[in-house]
């Protein structure tokens, strides 16, 4: 699809700002799909489309949500072909995305939603120092699980580039942490292995190093990316380091289930959607 409309002028871009957040805004309250909105943003213009997800995060807590972390996105070179880019990108978890400890995933709250299989990192220290590395990234992290993060779109048939899914939290649902805590003296991100099962048949499998080359090398990048935000990550914060495997469609009343080496597994099972809805 081509760029219908590219903002340039402060007004237009507030407008454009207004109208994709809009959007996006009334499909996850309708629950239908919208249509892609780099027709007000541009397919390129990634700052635009932060200043979306700000604006959708900002109207997120002044109805009460909490911010517990962030996700990183776009960290396998397939998806980056896919959508155009040569970059990852990020989103913000919210208390209410945390389906950890559910009987299930309530897929009523979901519109297209897909799996995938992480290594969540959660923090010890704060990551606001000016000269930022890999050290200081290891020496912040104060235990790591295995997570499955519940990716959705409100994007219609998930045709998004890079501007669509950045306007969209990054294309966030929701996620489900394992149990087994083990710290960075115990295992490396990028040698894990990992295997997803859906319904008991082997769904998608890779490794750590089909997270940036290694897990720890995204969380370096978010650590640095949220600082120029000015929203430096935090301790006590969860971050989901990027997919180890292909995407896998979670429909309802369907279980999945991630094992990682070293981290153990974690489980998902979706609640079958209500018929009334």
């Amino acid at each position: 699809m081509t760029d219908v409309w590219k903002p340039t002028a402060v007004a237009d871009r507030a407008a454009a700002v207004a109208d994709a957040a809009e959007r996006l805004t009334r499909a996850a309250r309708d629950r239908q799909p919208c249509e892609p909105v780099r027709d007000v943003l541009g397919p390129t213009d990634i700052s635009l489309a932060y200043a979306v997800q700000q604006q959708l995060t900002d109207n997120r807590l002044a109805r009460g949500a909490r911010v517990v972390g962030r996700k990183i996105g776009l960290t396998a070179p397939s998806v980056q072909r896919q959508v155009g880019v040569d970059r990852p990108d990020f989103g913000v978890l919210f208390d209410d995305m945390d389906a950890t400890g559910l009987p299930a995933v309530p897929s009523e709250l979901l519109l297209q939603p897909r799996a995938e299989a992480e290594i969540a990192f959660v923090l010890a220290a704060d990551l606001d120092a000016d000269d930022l590395d890999i050290d200081r990234v290891r020496a912040a992290v104060g235990h790591a699980v295995a997570a499955l993060e519940i990716v959705d779109s409100r994007v219609a048939g998930w045709d998004i580039t890079i501007t669509d899914t950045v306007a969209d939290n990054a294309s966030s649902g929701m996620f489900v942490l394992g149990q087994e805590r083990v710290t960075l003296e115990q295992f490396e991100p990028r040698d894990v292995t990992m295997r997803l099962h859906a319904d008991g048949a082997l769904a998608s499998e890779g490794d750590g190093a089909a997270c940036l080359g290694d897990p720890l090398a995204a969380l370096l990048w978010l650590a640095r990316t949220a600082r120029e935000f000015g929203d430096p990550l935090r301790a006590g914060q969860v971050v989901l380091s990027g997919a180890l495997g292909p995407l896998v469609p979670t429909p309802p009343g369907v279980t999945v289930r991630a094992e990682i080496s070293r981290l153990g597994s974690v489980t998902a099972t979706f609640s079958p959607m209500d018929p009334q809805n």
